[in-house]
């Protein structure tokens, strides 16, 4: 987490029918159904004493680097899953009460996390080298705020979301991936309307 074709002949347009706004209108939903079909959503967790839903929303341009993931499974996601536009539940972990409090979109994808690098540094590992990273980070920025947490026990109430991979006992994956349904259901539970920023 983060810290604090040729051109028709005449002959040709004079015999086919001219729809040049309905193709116009079909290619624009095919391109947004294909946005939509590719686009991912996960559960990013950060202990709010640490850094907060608030801290993302007060930070230059609402963006931040995601950065201190050690662990393998995390960092793959963050390598090679997160994309640009990819939707971001906010979770707060090791606070009361555990929730999903907001929203952020995915910013930039997977880069090398700086801090692995930087002696001094609570992330710092010293065999992560710059020229073969081992560790990654993406860029969020912050897209909504709940009116208020929604707790582990909300979702474990909801049909939808109580198959959350964060219900399941024993996760502690700090990146998550999140499918579209739960996607829509948090945000119905929470009683708004998706954002990304």
């Amino acid at each position: 987490m983060p810290r604090k074709t040729p051109t028709k002949t005449a002959a040709a347009k004079k015999s086919a029918p001219k729809k040049p706004a309905a193709t116009k209108k079909t290619a624009s939903a095919k391109a947004k159904s294909a946005e939509t079909a590719e686009r991912r959503y996960w559960l990013f967790k950060s202990e709010a004493d640490c850094y907060s839903i608030d801290d993302l929303a007060a930070e230059p341009n609402q963006t931040t680097f995601w950065d201190g993931v050690r662990n393998y499974q995390a960092r793959n996601m963050l390598r090679d899953d997160v994309q640009p536009g990819d939707g971001v539940l906010f979770y707060h972990s090791n606070s009361k009460p555990l929730a999903i409090v907001g929203t952020a979109t995915v910013a930039k994808g997977g880069y090398a996390d700086h801090t692995a690098f930087e002696k001094g540094q609570q992330h710092y590992d010293e065999k992560s080298d710059p020229d073969d990273p081992t560790w990654f980070m993406v860029d969020v920025k912050f897209a909504q705020k709940f009116p208020g947490p929604l707790t582990r026990d909300d979702l474990k109430e909801d049909e939808t979301t109580a198959g959350m991979m964060v219900l399941a006992r024993g996760s502690r994956l700090s990146i998550q991936p999140v499918t579209a349904e739960e996607w829509q259901a948090v945000h119905r539970l929470a009683g708004v309307q998706p954002v990304l920023s």
